[in-house]
């Protein structure tokens, strides 16, 4: 039996389960004097523990002169530290611990996480004690991680889908540009130095801006013994987003358009919408996740007409919760012949959005169940686990998380209507055309072409 078709036969139980509230959450916390929230994820399945960083830093942090740099700094955690002399050192005791490691930055998040025996559970905490209270940032070390982080643009910069995929973004966000750029500026990547990376260091890498989650087989108790002792003395600082607060993206006044050529096979259409701030609007989150859930289905009005029809070959619409203005995006891959069809397709698909009877009500209820299912599932793994926590962690605080169940089945009808209402119907919005340079010809594809 295929595991998609074990979660649905899952779903038709859920709904009868008890909603599961705050004091149900699978994990336990602990806040140091110096404002460090401790997490502990108690899975006792198998004898491993992982242990995660994570501070609130990241795109949404950086002026165009930082542009990428949180990225950067991603890279140089692997490095020189005070325990650590060097980079080849670093990988030696990682091997040593048998960990796997990695780290990840993103717009409003960046972690790095170990995953080692759990016998190894305090060499691990003292490994990162030292990466994320002590590093070097080694001028030779620096020069190096530049240019793997420069062949990471190179890669990026060789997908056509990563073209449309910034050129819909820089218009989104037009002055703010900088703060949904993860990837961030080749220029100001190359050129940065040790300064500013422990500007970036002293700024938001303090204990009131991180914290530490540790999941699977441990004890909460030795976790939050370890955890004070290691971190209990470190100097709590200024709140970084008093001083260096994050201006408000200004709207996106009217429609406009790009076009982006590549040498493709098929064409595909990119549509972004300025979706809710997370914690200024948490129902329209809830409202978001459970209707790009239907649209996603393949009983859903919404893929009849747009796929089954024949007019695209794939088709959704996303949202991606954040606090500084999550993106409500469309993607829309055709034949190359079809794209301004699929746009027209799709704004009249959009009008039909607060019908009555666009979805059912046992689509909404499915819809619903299956979410909850899968946030069920993603507990069972405890080093996954981790980073959905410290994902939610940054991004809205553990609060909105704590009550996603419960949210999540209090969504109705009405709040769809109102999601859509307020942030896709009608509503300006950036939309990006990604065709090879006959369609274009073809299609007489110029500015505005893709707005009227």
């Amino acid at each position: 039996m295929k595991p998609r078709i074990l979660l649905i036969l899952f779903a038709l139980c859920v709904a009868a389960l008890p909603a599961i509230g705050a004091e149900e959450a699978p994990f336990e916390t602990m806040m140091l004097d110096n404002g460090m929230e401790i997490v502990v994820i108690e899975n006792h399945t198998v004898p491993l523990a992982t242990i995660e960083i994570v501070v609130k830093n990241g795109a949404y942090t950086e002026p165009p002169e930082y542009d990428g740099l949180s990225h950067l700094y991603e890279h140089m955690f692997f490095k020189a530290n005070k325990g650590i002399p060097s980079q080849e050192a670093y990988m030696d005791r990682a091997r040593e611990l048998g960990m796997v490691w990695n780290g990840t930055t993103s717009d409003e998040r960046v972690n790095y996480f170990f995953t080692l025996s759990k016998d190894s559970l305090r060499s691990g905490m003292v490994f990162m004690k030292n990466a994320i209270r002590y590093p070097l940032f080694l001028e030779e070390e620096m020069a190096k991680e530049n240019h793997v982080v420069d062949g990471e643009f190179d890669r990026n910069e060789a997908s056509p889908f990563f073209q449309v995929y910034r050129a819909t973004n820089q218009k989104m966000w037009t002055r703010f540009w900088s703060r949904k750029n993860t990837i961030g500026d080749r220029e100001v990547i190359l050129s940065a130095t040790p300064e500013k990376m422990r500007t970036i260091q002293h700024r938001y890498y303090v204990p009131n801006n991180s914290a530490l989650i540790v999941s699977g087989d441990v004890e909460p108790e030795t976790v939050f013994a370890i955890a004070k002792e290691m971190y209990g003395d470190w100097e709590r600082a200024a709140d970084p987003f008093e001083e260096y607060p994050v201006p408000e993206h200004p709207p996106i006044e009217s429609a406009v358009d790009t076009v982006v050529t590549q040498p493709v096979n098929v064409s595909m259409l990119m549509i972004g919408w300025h979706g809710p701030k997370a914690l200024d609007d948490v129902k329209s989150t809830f409202a978001a996740d459970v209707f790009s859930f239907i649209l996603g289905q393949q009983t859903s009005k919404f893929q009849k007409n747009m796929v089954d029809s024949g007019i695209a070959l794939q088709a959704d619409i996303s949202y991606y919760t954040l606090q500084h203005t999550g993106p409500i995006t469309a993607n829309i891959v055709s034949a190359p012949g079809n794209v301004l069809k699929a746009k027209e397709a799709l704004m009249a698909e959009i009008e039909k959005f607060t019908d009555p009877d666009y979805f059912t009500d046992e689509q909404l209820e499915t819809a619903k169940n299956l979410l909850e299912v899968d946030a069920i599932y993603n507990r069972e793994k405890a080093s996954e686990y981790a980073h959905t926590v410290s994902f939610w962690w940054a991004v809205t605080g553990l609060d909105y998380y704590r009550d996603y169940i419960e949210n999540l089945r209090a969504v109705s009808r009405q709040d769809i209507v109102n999601y859509v209402n307020t942030y896709i119907k009608g509503k300006p919005h950036v939309v990006a055309a990604l065709v090879s340079p006959e369609t274009q010809e073809s299609l007489q594809l110029t500015k505005g072409s893709l707005v009227q």
